[in-house]
């Protein structure tokens, strides 16, 4: 979650204002960041979450108006005060028709300064309510989803969440549920990659009393039972292609057929689903079907990996932390300063997942109140959290595998299709969707391994 403060970025060319202001909004409550051009305060936008902009208009180089333009192109919904000692009515005009939120002119009057900030804190950031509680971040990028996801939450669209295994798909998914105006009625998820096809389709649709052997009693469905709410499908890129088609059937008719049943039942739900998969990839091969992505994919949200917002980690892992220690009421406070920075430098291939996992070790093991660099250490060399989904372990096992018999026929595809046991067109169409060449591979021999 982000500070409790809120982050105020702060830009003017004048050293002595610059201090007397940042001392001025501390004192309101603010967590003042400071630069002394556009230039300089670019980058810090880029690395720090932050909830307004209050700027100099009057700088060389990139003036206020041109700041505000890159912010607006770079972070739309972000607002931006700007103050000049060259103020007037025609210029603040044009800066709020612009986008500018406000305009003040020095001096600076205290209330209205408190007024104007107070004001854009509060548009800024809707997000700091229970709808975003459980998700730990002050990463701008993560900002920037979270943003889109509180937008989109207050449309009743479809939703697709991209992005690696352990990024959080399904948290997000109950917090754009908890923001929506369905947060009333039921969250119900499913993994579609952890069901075979037919109970699958049962558990989604429901079934009748005897529609199949074992089925001794009428089942609704997942369908019904989020009537109202929000069915999250998770891996929605692993449901076979046969049940794709009556799942974009029913959400076409807003109806479902229970199996076994020969009548169709309305339904009213929200569908949000979530992949690590290319799905893009996936209907070039005719695993997923177009008419499905689309429907689904009215909003794209791609959560970034742990690698991406590196930030987080620390604040990620004090919160794990302290949850791992009221839940097993042991004496453990804190990380030591080596054992926080080999987890923010370790490689997360599976994303917060592993890294919770990793610190919940960590607080299980440790006899120290301070966890120290030692148990961190080994805590990430025994970790077993990270194991690949079947679908990504054999895409690597698959890329291997073609690399390999092209290595041993010498890129001659022909005879690598017979060993792989494939026709020309079907091995192409593999090359294709792992990006390989055949000569490229053949040329570089074991340095493709």
């Amino acid at each position: 979650m982000a500070s409790a403060k809120p982050r105020l970025l702060l830009v003017d060319d004048d050293p002595s204002l610059l201090r007397l202001l940042t001392l001025r909004l501390e004192g309101e409550g603010y967590q003042v960041i400071s630069a002394d051009s556009a230039e300089a305060a670019l980058p810090l936008l880029a690395k720090n979450s932050i909830d307004v902009v209050l700027s100099d208009l009057r700088m060389p180089g990139l003036d206020g108006m041109s700041l505000f333009d890159e912010i607006a192109k770079r972070y739309p919904g972000l607002p931006v005060v700007l103050m000049t000692a060259h103020g007037s009515i025609p210029e603040a005009v044009a800066a709020t028709q612009r986008g500018v939120f406000g305009f003040l002119t020095k001096p600076l009057n205290t209330s209205e300064l408190r007024d104007i900030l107070q004001n854009a804190v509060h548009q800024s950031v809707p997000e700091q309510a229970e709808w975003r509680e459980d998700i730990i971040t002050r990463s701008r990028l993560m900002e920037d989803v979270l943003e889109q996801s509180y937008r989109v939450a207050q449309r009743d669209v479809s939703v697709l969440i991209t992005g690696a295994s352990g990024t959080g798909k399904e948290l997000l998914a109950k917090a754009i549920h908890k923001a929506s105006p369905r947060a009333s009625k039921a969250f119900v998820a499913i993994n579609c990659g952890a069901l075979p096809e037919h109970l699958l389709e049962s558990e989604l649709f429901g079934h009748t009393k005897g529609a199949f052997t074992g089925a001794v009693t009428e089942h609704g469905g997942l369908f019904r039972e989020a009537d109202g709410g929000t069915l999250f499908l998770d891996e929605i890129g692993d449901m076979p292609v046969a049940l794709q088609v009556k799942l974009l059937r029913a959400l076409q008719e807003r109806q479902i057929r229970p199996v076994g049943s020969a009548k169709t039942v309305p339904i009213n739900v929200r569908v949000l689903s979530a992949t690590h998969r290319d799905l893009q990839q996936a209907m070039q091969d005719g695993s997923f079907r177009e008419d499905l992505y689309y429907r689904l994919n009215v909003v794209n949200l791609q959560l970034p990996s742990l690698e991406q917002r590196p930030e987080d980690i620390p604040l990620l892992a004090r919160h794990v932390l302290q949850q791992s220690v009221e839940r097993h009421q042991v004496d453990v406070t804190r990380f030591s300063d080596d054992a926080m920075q080999l987890l923010a430098t370790a490689k997360w291939p599976g994303n917060v997942r592993q890294l919770v996992n990793v610190v919940e070790q960590c607080v299980a093991l440790t006899h120290s109140p301070v966890i120290g660099a030692a148990q961190v250490e080994q805590a990430l060399s025994q970790d077993s959290s990270y194991w690949p989904p079947l679908t990504e372990a054999r895409d690597q096992f698959e890329r291997q595998y073609l690399i390999r018999v092209l290595q041993m026929t010498e890129g001659n595809v022909t005879r690598a299709a017979e060993l792989a046991g494939r026709n020309r067109t079907d091995f192409y169409k593999l090359l294709k969707k792992h990006e390989l060449s055949a000569a490229q591979v053949a040329e570089q021999g074991d340095e493709t391994e």
